[in-house]
């Protein structure tokens, strides 16, 4: 693989976005390690109500992204407050034009708590930046369903076909709108970044033609 050149100074908040189980988390770390970034995560091992969500996903839904809206507006101030290069397992704007939308219109969250969401999440996007750049991992309902059994978490054992296609269409909309900054697509089912290193090698240079492009 070809050793990436250094990216501007500049350049400070990477991010990735993609449907669950499109590859954002191994693809985080990966490009976090090549290129010497540090790598914020999103909080799902350690969240409070993930599980219970998916066991009685209206009893929950609100609290669930209050709890990520809350995480991610927390890891992009620090994001901005540090010297550093950081890239992000999944964006605030994927909380707000995603995945509580699509939890409001399939009747799992009241219209009440919706609006109560919206209004929040409006007051944090104002007080922040988008990333410099935005990778998108495009996925088939195929290549979701795959990586989300090799990792096996229990409680994704849940999640429907349908609740899969819903959020890949919400996906596909939000992209080819989305205007808050650079863009890079990446169709996770034509590569295998976690264990081929010249898909990865591909990737990386596409990244980094990305970064230096920018300024």
């Amino acid at each position: 693989m070809e050793q990436p050149s250094n990216p501007p100074r500049a350049v400070k908040y990477v991010a990735i976005a993609g449907n669950i189980g499109a590859g954002k988390t191994t693809l985080c770390t990966q490009l976090g390690k090549t290129f010497g970034w540090e790598v914020h995560y999103e909080s799902a091992d350690d969240n409070p109500y993930l599980i219970d969500f998916y066991n009685d996903m209206r009893r929950w839904s609100f609290n669930l992204q209050i709890y990520f809206l809350n995480s991610r507006y927390r890891q992009i101030l620090r994001i901005l407050r540090e010297d550093k290069t950081v890239i992000q397992d999944r964006t605030i704007y994927e909380d707000a034009y995603i995945f509580a939308p699509n939890l409001h219109d399939m009747g799992l969250m009241p219209t009440r708590d919706y609006h109560n969401y919206l209004d929040l999440f409006h007051t944090m996007s104002s007080q922040i930046q988008p990333p410099d750049l935005l990778i998108y991992l495009r996925a088939g309902i195929p290549t979701l369903v795959d990586h989300i059994q090799v990792r096996g978490r229990d409680y994704e054992g849940s999640i429907s076909l349908d609740y899969l296609r819903r959020l890949n269409d919400r996906y596909e909309n939000w992209i080819s709108s989305y205007t808050e900054g650079n863009l890079l697509i990446i169709n996770s089912d034509d590569v295998d970044f976690a264990n081929n290193a010249e898909d990865l090698g591909k990737i990386v240079n596409l990244v980094d033609a990305e970064l230096n492009g920018l300024f």
